[in-house]
This record gives C-alpha cells, structure tokens and sequence, in this order.
C-alpha cells in the first residue's frame, strides 16, 4: 500500500504501523497529491492511504485522478484525515474513496478497514452513511437522471435500495427471502450496469438517481 501524508512524522508512523501488519507492505509514500498520483501509478499500489489537506494537490482530486486512471483502476483509496467535516466525506466518497477514516482511529481499527478495502469492498461506517444521508437531504435535486439505472431490472433496484440503507448483502438476503450468493450475484451486476467501482458508489447513485430519497430533518 502507499502512504500519503504531508507531514513526514505521521507518514512514517503509518508506514510502520503496515510493515509490522502480516500481510501489509507499505511499497512507497507521498507527501502531496501529485506524487501520490504518479506513485500508485508506478507501485500499482493495492490500497492508497490518503490525506485530505495537502500543499498543491489536495487529497480529494489526488483520489478522483487515481480513481479514474486505466493505470490505476484496481487501486482502492482510503481516506485518512483529522478533518470531521461532511463536505470531505462527500467529496471523497464522490472522487472515488472506498472509505473513510480518521487520524485518531485506533491502530487495529485503521489495520482492519485497510484489509477491507483491499479485498474490494467498501468502508461505510453508520456514522458516515448519516454524513452522506445528510448531504443528500441538502441537495434538492438529484445529481443524476433517473436514467442513469437504464438496464437495472426491479430486483436489483431492490437490492440497490437497501445497500443505500446500508444493509449488508446477509441482511438484504434475509429482507428478500433470496440465497446469499444470489445478492452477491445482484451485487455484481449493479457494479457493471451503474457502472461503480463498490458499494459506497452505489449508495451515491441510489441517492444522487432519486432511487432513494432521505426522510427530512425533524425541526
């Protein structure tokens, strides 16, 4: 994985912490957006730990770049930041970030959400889903045209519906009445026809297509 971080102390206290890890190499670190964009190029690094606030290139355009490289399409980006601030949850979820952490989340905490991340699957915590609801109930329109599921049958809107909910696919499975490798089937076919690169940019399309719609804030 690769460490990004301007402050040089932090980064070498990350890259530690995952070369102590069984299983987890650091193969590389950065300390602004650029570099990190060219390195996990050059490493074809599996996991990018990312900061957010960064001289030049920031963090969140750090992440969009890598996201949508050819060159760096099997790289997942986590987002590491001491910035509790809901327009980078966001932002980062919409460059293309398959989670989001903070600077003080205990070591076992950080060293699980990268195994998670690494094996292609997205880091949603409830208190970020709030974050993202919450965000969505902002914005009066969608971002998206109802026609951007053209192609996603009934059933998988189903499922769609309830990983926007955050359940996971034993939970949608129970919801409906359906075998757990079926979901995972759904699942699969929702990452192709949306397109998305995991769960997290699905939960985005479900909000930004109207498929999902938050409840209003109580006042």
């Amino acid at each position: 994985m690769l460490v990004v971080d301007d402050q040089a102390l932090l980064r070498g206290s990350f890259r530690m912490l995952v070369d102590t890890a069984p299983g987890l190499v650091a193969v590389g670190e950065a300390g602004d957006g650029a570099s990190a964009v060219e390195l996990a190029a050059a490493e074809r690094a599996d996991v990018v730990l990312m900061d957010v606030r960064m001289p030049g290139m920031d963090g969140i355009e750090a992440t969009r770049r890598i996201c949508s490289s050819p060159a760096t399409a099997g790289t997942r980006v986590l987002i590491l930041t001491t910035f509790d601030l809901d327009s980078y949850v966001y932002a980062a979820l919409r460059a293309g970030a398959s989670g989001f952490l903070l600077k003080d989340t205990p070591p076992a905490d950080l060293l699980a959400a990268v195994r998670v991340v690494a094996a292609g699957d997205a880091l949603l915590s409830p208190a970020v889903t709030r974050r993202l609801i919450a965000e969505f109930v902002r914005r009066p329109e969608p971002a998206r045209s109802p026609g951007g599921l053209d192609g996603v049958t009934q059933r998988e809107r189903e499922v769609l519906v309830l990983i926007a909910r955050g359940l996971s696919n034993t939970e949608i499975a129970d919801h409906l009445h359906l075998s757990l490798a079926t979901v995972k089937t759904h699942v699969g076919r929702l990452l192709a026809k949306v397109p998305a690169r995991d769960r997290a940019q699905l939960v985005i399309a479900a909000y930004e297509t109207g498929l999902v719609t938050p409840a209003p804030r109580r006042t």
